[in-house]
């Protein structure tokens, strides 16, 4: 039994320096504007879900989602966000796709973590990612409005509806923008 033992582990041993030797003589892949292989984004991810899990607090946004609010933090994602994770006139981000892992447009699909998360991925960014972290750059205010809007861009309140259509000349959802559509072709 000892000696099975013994060659699990110098398997185990054998395997792991093998693939250090692999990556670090420069064999494994690193270029972002190639994809990678389904393992290894799954790998990626799985990782990223397990450190987040580990380590962001479970925080509450001590902010109130009136229209102000998120106003205020549609504004800070066009200003901040807009750029790598698309705008929201419903055009994805033109540099999108030259980031590895690319950027999801949180636009069109909107995230649906808990608030607690999304917060702590703008403050503390995703190394590896691209994602950079806002603590040193954004107040934590306006890191909890982005927040908000994020977590709430799909029940807005009709105000920031149409602050957000009359300043983006699109609507706030996709189903708003196909209801729009049907009732000017049914006027004509």
């Amino acid at each position: 039994m000892g000696k099975i033992l013994l060659g699990i582990i110098i398997a185990l041993l054998i395997l792991i320096l093998g693939g250090l030797g692999f990556a670090t003589l420069g064999f494994f892949p690193t270029s972002a504007n190639v994809e990678p292989p389904h393992w290894e984004t799954h790998l990626a991810m799985s990782l990223v879900d397990a450190s987040m899990e580990r380590h962001a607090p479970r925080v509450t946004n001590p902010l109130m989602p009136n229209d102000d609010n998120l106003k205020d933090g549609m504004k800070l994602y066009t200003m901040n966000c807009a750029f790598c994770h698309g705008g929201l006139d419903r055009k994805p981000s033109t540099v999108a796709n030259s980031f590895y892992p690319p950027p999801p447009n949180l636009v069109s699909d909107p995230p649906d973590d808990a608030e607690w998360h999304i917060f702590y991925t703008i403050r503390t960014g995703i190394r590896y990612t691209g994602m950079p972290a806002w603590d040193k750059t954004l107040n934590e205010q306006d890191m909890w409005k982005i927040t908000m809007f994020l977590s709430h861009m799909d029940k807005l309140p009709p105000a920031v509806q149409e602050y957000w259509k009359t300043s983006f000349g699109a609507a706030p959802t996709e189903s708003d923008e196909k209801k729009d559509d049907k009732e000017k072709h049914d006027h004509h």
